[in-house]
């Protein structure tokens, strides 16, 4: 199994999972509080694949900050999409901030958009060619 860990704000539990639930067809498989370090954590999965994105919110973190990407320890998730422009205009009728429109990495390259989660993660949304 994969793990992949993404820490988030204070009471955005509800919308994060929410959101990739939405949007990226995972599921929820558990949620727990961890009393010891007084968080919660939810583990979502999707179906067919050994991969597991992990929610972690602590509740007494005052302050959220993303460092500055050259000091970032890791940049942006990234999930494939069947239909760009479909997806996009889904995304964007939902208010979902996208911070790069769609664009080709070069002639024969995917097609690439980025957007952001419900707290500002950054995600890249991949199309390839078929």
């Amino acid at each position: 199994m994969k793990f992949v860990h993404v820490s988030i704000r204070t009471n955005d539990m509800v919308r994060s999972i929410d959101f990739y639930s939405k949007y990226f067809k995972m599921n929820l498989e558990r949620r727990k509080e961890i009393k010891a370090n007084n968080a919660e954590i939810a583990f979502l999965s999707s179906e067919g694949t050994d991969f597991q994105l992990e929610l972690t919110q602590y509740k007494n973190q005052k302050k959220f900050d993303q460092a500055p990407y050259e000091d970032r320890s890791w940049d942006h998730l990234a999930f494939q999409v069947d239909e760009m422009k479909t997806f996009i205009a889904r995304l964007k009728k939902d208010k979902v901030t996208v911070t790069d429109e769609p664009f080709r990495l070069g002639p024969d390259g995917p097609l690439i958009a980025f957007i952001e989660d419900p707290v500002g993660i950054l995600i890249e949304l991949i199309e390839r060619r078929n």
